[in-house]
């Protein structure tokens, strides 16, 4: 199987959950009954801040790291990723013994620098283009002879991204629509495939800043838009869409909602006042969504994918004064 090609399906989601479940946390469904009335719908929020490495990206970096064969795996691991990926396949390599490398773009955010180096992996940086992280990833595999893992265009993690979606369809059945953000859209096809897999109804959509719209207008245009350069305060959501997970998200999302800077920093603002947890900017983006397009949601019973909570503290006071 080519994980770069192979489409997961429901079975490939389910053999996910078993394997990750020794190592991944069960992350809780939190409600709110002010930001209902805000958002006039019921939102069930899937709270993968409080995931392993404070977010979704250990799922699928557990379930690819784990699926290596013995020798695929003592070959190491190589990957790219601004932060949470990294930091996800750092600690997956740490748990099963085996060596990680990841390149990383110089900008960053270093809480989640931090945490790849606090797992033991090996940091090479690299400009912040989807083609310097690509020419930087082949060089280090060239050079290791490692097992790539990429951060989305692999159906490995893929189906565990999409192990989310099993456990809160499972806590709160009848949901009527999903949303999780889109970067390079491994989530958010996880999501739909977990979630048409189970109820083919269910309606799908995705959540992007609009200073890094490519998914969007990749959709909108019928073929994947590359090269552009991200601008967003969202780090989690400037990669674009990825041959694979443009197919999939062809077929299973209804829409890409877009939210602006200053929308997003003020919905994370809200889910750290109603909901007392902390979540980053990307994080925010379908909430913002939500509370921008009332009409698309009005009645509907909601579940959101909060992405993560790897927020850099000492930037706040800028972040929410550029939201100001």
């Amino acid at each position: 199987m080519d994980p770069t090609t192979h489409r997961p399906t429901l079975d490939d989601i389910h053999a996910a959950a078993a394997r990750i479940a020794p190592h991944a946390q069960l992350t809780p469904v939190l409600r709110s009954r002010s930001l209902d009335a805000l958002a006039g719908c019921e939102l069930h929020f899937k709270c993968e801040n409080l995931q392993r490495v404070g977010a979704f990206k250990f799922r699928g970096a557990v379930n690819a790291v784990f699926s290596l064969s013995d020798e695929e795996a003592a070959r190491g691991v190589v990957t790219q990723s601004s932060g949470n990926h990294g930091a996800a396949v750092a600690l997956a390599c740490r748990l099963r013994g085996i060596p990680a490398t990841v390149v990383v773009p110089h900008n960053a955010p270093r809480i989640k620098l931090a945490a790849i180096h606090a797992f033991g992996a090996r940091i090479v940086p690299c400009e912040v283009n989807q083609a310097a992280r690509d020419a930087a990833t082949a060089q280090v595999l060239a050079e290791t002879g490692g097992r790539l893992i990429h951060p989305f265009n692999d159906a490995r993690v893929i189906a565990g991204q999409g192990t989310a979606t099993l456990e809160l369809l499972h806590h709160a059945p009848g949901l009527d629509t999903l949303i999780a953000p889109v970067s390079g859209g491994g989530l958010l096809s996880g999501t739909a495939l977990a979630a048409h897999g189970i109820e083919s109804g269910i309606r799908v959509l995705g959540a992007e800043p609009e200073g890094a719209r490519d998914a969007h207008d990749s959709l909108a245009a019928g073929e994947r838009i590359t090269g552009r350069v991200a601008d967003t305060v969202c780090d989690g959501l400037r990669a674009e869409l990825g041959p694979l997970t443009f197919r999939i998200l062809r077929e299973h999302v209804e829409d890409i909602l877009l939210a602006g800077e200053a929308e997003i920093i003020a919905a994370m603002r809200l889910v750290w006042d109603r909901l007392k947890l902390v979540i980053e900017p990307s994080a925010a983006v379908p909430l913002a969504t939500i509370l921008k397009n009332p009409e698309r949601f009005r009645g509907r019973r909601v579940g959101v994918i909060l992405s993560g909570g790897n927020v850099d503290l000492d930037a706040l006071p800028a972040l929410f004064a550029r939201a100001g």
